[in-house]
């Protein structure tokens, strides 16, 4: 228990060394004056020995003892919880989500961005030991949060995803290449990427084709997900000058053999998803992947423990002042 508390502020335990200085200096002066703790005439030979001389003879005990403890205090205890390394069963993967404004159509409740979120949220709940980045593409990409093991951070970034954000369109090549450029050197043994879409790959400099060639030259496995209900649905089709999105009936365009080509040469698999359960479930699908054993270091975390002895201390002081009102307030001598 004990090799887990460590000081924060350990310097002022130096204090501590005055305190026999102070209790001699101050044990002289009452000598030389004749005066007891509470200035009372030094009678103890002619003081009968009864409870509450007892207690009259703790208080200056009790009164360093609160001191020490307070000292303690202001040195900041904390528990430590060491770094660690811990073996796990996990896998690198990069969630790609497309953010072009045709993620607001609303053949979902209430649209499929929203939707993909949460249930991108959930998944990533699920991969304790999993180190898992984020990208995001309209008609350009970039990447959200690199791999990292703090989940929390991602679901962060995951819940305030927004539609607008970027130039609109569907750059599907530069999405997947932004994920394929940060899992490239990740010395993971399996490496894969989420990608999904709802529309066809029409803007970006760089072809899906090419993407997923360089995707494969690395180890990385793509899944594909194209998210959206079959025929029409009522789906963003201008946008006003204050920024807000006009709906309209419009067709439901994926490109699903693009997205199939992409999952067969990198040795994923493509899903469609036409509601949000169909969502739920290919994402519980993916989370069965195959997973490598990996290292995760857990690094140091501290509990602040100084509130204990600062308590404690204070009470001691109080139980003395309320101990020098009553009980000791005055003694038979």
């Amino acid at each position: 228990m004990w090799n887990n508390i460590s000081l924060h502020d350990p310097w002022w335990l130096m204090l501590l060394g005055f305190i026999p200085l102070v209790m001699w200096l101050r044990n002289k002066w009452m000598s030389k004056h004749g005066v007891t703790a509470i200035n009372m005439p030094v009678q103890s030979s002619k003081t009968p020995l009864t409870w509450r001389v007892l207690v009259y003879k703790c208080i200056e005990p009790i009164f360093w003892l609160s001191i020490v403890i307070l000292v303690v205090a202001m040195a900041r205890p904390q528990s430590e919880h060491a770094e660690e390394s811990v073996k796990g069963e996990g896998i690198d993967i990069f969630l790609v989500m497309d953010l072009s404004s045709s993620m607001l159509a609303r053949d979902f409740e209430p649209d499929r961005l929203t939707v993909s979120k949460q249930v991108a949220i959930d998944f990533v709940s699920h991969r304790t030991y999993d180190r898992i980045g984020l990208a995001v593409f309209a008609g350009e990409s970039y990447t959200q949060c690199p791999l990292t093991n703090d989940h929390e951070v991602l679901k962060e970034y995951l819940a305030g995803l927004a539609c607008g954000e970027l130039e609109d369109g569907t750059a599907i090549g530069m999405g997947l290449a932004a994920a394929v450029n940060r899992l490239k050197d990740s010395g993971a043994k399996s490496k894969v990427v989420v990608l999904l879409t709802d529309g066809v790959n029409n803007a970006g400099y760089i072809r899906p084709a090419t993407a997923a060639d360089i995707a494969k030259e690395f180890g990385i496995k793509v899944y594909t997900i194209g998210v959206g209900s079959y025929g029409q649905a009522l789906a963003p089709v201008r946008r006003r000058t204050n920024g807000e999105y006009m709906f309209g009936v419009t067709n439901v365009e994926i490109d699903e053999e693009l997205l199939k080509t992409i999952a067969t040469e990198t040795g994923g698999k493509y899903y469609r998803a036409v509601s949000a359960e169909a969502l739920q479930q290919v994402y519980n699908e993916i989370d069965q992947l195959e997973k490598t054993e990996v290292e995760i270091t857990v690094y140091k975390r501290y509990q602040e423990l100084y509130y204990w002895p600062l308590i404690t201390g204070l009470l001691l002081l109080s139980l003395i002042f309320i101990l020098r009102s009553t009980i000791v307030r005055s003694l038979p001598y």
